[in-house]
């Protein structure tokens, strides 16, 4: 069996904070006599509840109330029986992993702890004989709107037969990572090979989680979805489980908390697994309407090797010394500038964050019209990062000229432009 690796470098552990277009949905207004109904009834005892009497076993495991509360949609099993039965037949079955920090294993003693260690490990115990790969693409401190530019390369181009999609804690923007959200599930889905997609929601220790918005998407196409953040949050709200048990900060699991997020996907999967008989049905491709406008169909990373300047003074290609999967990036030292002649419905900047104080501001310009601009000091913070800032959001095609100039008084500082995102 063998094992390849996207997501290797350092632990990131900050979400990208991104700006976007809005999509407003409107609430279908109730009766007077629907809602006095509604009134009347008495609400039916939820049996998936948390008793407050009972603190969590970590060693016991996970409880049946809690992985019924992690269930939040079984969802069509084709694909996924699809997968087992290849694997059980002996044909190569490639599985993968696409997300953030926590999916990389952030945090975790060892990569073989991590739940995607974990969840590749459920499929060699289970096939033996099976000719299995690995992909891991989680990337520290990324969301679903880099992932949708990224996801191509990183996991359609391994050709992987089931994909996990991890982002509720990366995915910050309710609006924007709803498209991007949206548009990553519909790339994996319409991949030619019939891909299943698993949706894993995870949480910080407040309750943040995105997975209202993501869980949108799972309804609409039908997909499993399963949620650590109905697992564990409930529990620390009522004060039977302490976070620090499961996590040495506010977001990323230890191995105890990746080990729970391994025995609901281990169990959901026995569960597959023990239906495989009476699922007959084939794979189809993928069909459904986009739940939103699909703006990142066509999403696609450029660098420095797939794009030409149309002028580029004090810029050089190099090589950033954070992020492998990523190369051939423009770099300046100081007062560079960059025009590039684009054709795109959206277009945004992947760069660099750092914390030594030699990084600058850069403004970005489109058509001559100064669009924002890239912070690109952090100093004072966690680390060095990748960060993505989106300029341009349209749903028609048009030429663009993109102009990147030093904003004043950052003439003499630094900056790395990891790729520019195009769709």
């Amino acid at each position: 069996m063998k094992r390849s690796f996207c997501g290797i470098m350092a632990a990131v552990l900050c979400t990208a904070m991104l700006a976007g277009c809005s999509q407003n949905s409107t609430d279908t207004p109730v009766s007077d006599t629907t809602t006095a109904a509604s009134e009347a009834t008495t609400a039916a005892v939820d049996e998936n509840a948390v008793d407050p009497s009972a603190p969590v076993n970590l060693e016991e495991g996970v409880t049946d109330k809690m992985y019924n509360r992690a269930i939040m949609n079984e969802g069509n099993l084709t694909r996924l029986a699809a997968a087992m039965k290849k694997a059980q037949n002996g044909e190569k079955v490639t599985v993968g992993v696409i997300g953030g920090s926590i999916t990389q294993g952030s945090l975790a003693s060892n990569s073989e702890n991590c739940y995607a260690s974990k969840f590749f490990g459920w499929w060699s115990e289970k096939f033996p004989e099976g000719k299995l790969d690995f992909v891991n693409a989680g990337i520290g401190g990324t969301d679903s709107y880099l992932g949708v530019h990224r996801v191509d390369e990183h996991i359609i181009s391994k050709n992987a037969d089931v994909v996990i999609v991890e982002f509720s804690v990366n995915d910050t923007d309710k609006t924007m990572n709803k498209y991007s959200y949206d548009s990553l599930v519909r790339k994996l889905l319409s991949a030619e090979n019939n891909p299943a997609v698993i949706l894993l929601f995870t949480t910080m220790e407040d309750g943040t989680s995105l997975q209202d918005v993501h869980k949108e998407i799972g309804k609409a196409y039908d997909l499993p979805m399963i949620s650590y953040h109905d697992v564990v949050y409930p529990e620390i709200a009522a004060g039977t489980l302490a976070w620090k048990d499961i996590s040495p900060d506010n977001i990323h699991p230890n191995d105890a908390g990746h080990e729970i997020i391994n025995q609901l996907l281990r169990r959901y999967l026995d569960d597959v697994y023990s239906k495989l008989d009476s699922i007959t049905e084939e794979p189809a491709p993928f069909t459904a309407e986009g739940y939103t406008s699909d703006y990142y169909k066509n999403a696609k990373l450029y660098n420095a090797s797939e794009i030409t300047a149309v002028s580029s003074e004090n810029f050089e290609i190099g090589q950033n010394t954070l992020y492998p999967q990523f190369t051939d990036n423009w770099i300046t030292t100081g007062g560079g500038t960059l025009t590039f002649e684009v054709e795109c419905q959206n277009f945004g900047i992947f760069f660099m964050r750092t914390t030594d104080g030699k990084s600058g501001t850069y403004e970005v310009y489109v058509d001559g019209e100064r669009k924002g601009k890239m912070e690109a000091d952090f100093t004072g913070g966690w680390g060095n990062y990748g960060f993505t800032k989106q300029f341009v959001i349209s749903k028609d095609t048009a030429k663009h000229t993109i102009e990147i100039k030093p904003a004043e008084g950052s003439e003499d500082k630094e900056l790395t432009i990891l790729a520019l995102m195009i769709s």
